[in-house]
């Protein structure tokens, strides 16, 4: 078992350039989660995967969002350990890294990840409760209900085993952890990004449905057929 740590300088000019490219769109894409207002302070993160290598890249620890380029993304191994990677010793990945690396050891199909405590989805977690799929938007993007995952422990793994549990075998590409927040899981870390901004949506506005009385479930061939014109006929392919 490899003990030291891996440093950038080891891998090819073309890996080299694969992983500042990550840096660069992961550290973009941050700005994304105030814009929609799904992050305040320093909380949530974006990830992705390098394409082609075992590693990924995620937002370090406790940095304001203003605060953020392309040289302060963290580049770490699919075990989430930090490599020699240019960035200051001071700079450790996310709270949420071993999350996303189990994540992306079990789910090969997964390009990016994004944890957010946005309010309206979070408030669907502190109760435990999954957003029922009464939307079209829903049957669109997720495919049905947006399910609800474990309680975990943040630190180590615990959280990502949730995720990998909660939505293994399920269309839904956002989890609400329960008593934590959502993480949503994408192709990429844009995609990724973009199911977080449309949980937030879909949970705000089904919570005002709520309040004005009963909600129409939409059937399930129905939801079948919305979520496969929308994730093969719609928009440009």
């Amino acid at each position: 078992m490899r003990r030291e740590m891996l440093k950038l300088t080891e891998f090819t000019a073309d890996q080299q350039d694969a992983v500042q490219a990550t840096r660069e769109r992961v550290a973009a894409l941050h700005a994304e989660l105030p814009r929609w207002e799904l992050v305040v302070w320093t909380a949530g993160n974006v990830s992705e995967r390098v394409p082609g290598m075992e590693l990924f890249v995620i937002k370090p620890s406790g940095v304001s969002y203003d605060e953020l380029d392309a040289d302060t993304m963290v580049v770490c191994t699919l075990d989430g350990l930090k490599i020699d990677d240019g960035t200051p010793d001071r700079l450790s990945p996310s709270s949420d890294t071993a999350a996303h690396a189990y994540v992306y050891r079990h789910m090969p199909q997964v390009g990016g990840v994004v944890h957010t405590h946005s309010t309206y989805a979070t408030a669907w977690a502190a109760r435990g409760e999954p957003i029922p799929c009464v939307l079209t938007m829903m049957g669109d993007e997720f495919g049905g209900d947006i399910p609800v995952g474990p309680f975990a422990i943040i630190g180590d793994d615990s959280i990502g085993r949730g995720i990998v549990e909660t939505l293994s075998g399920s269309r839904s590409r956002a989890v609400l952890m329960q008593n934590h927040g959502p993480f949503t899981i994408g192709k990429n870390a844009k995609d990724a990004v973009k199911a977080a901004v449309m949980v937030e949506e879909v949970a705000r506005t089904v919570h005002i449905a709520k309040q004005l009385g009963d909600v129409i479930p939409i059937a399930q061939e129905n939801i079948d057929s919305l979520f496969e014109r929308y994730q093969n006929v719609y928009g440009q392919h």
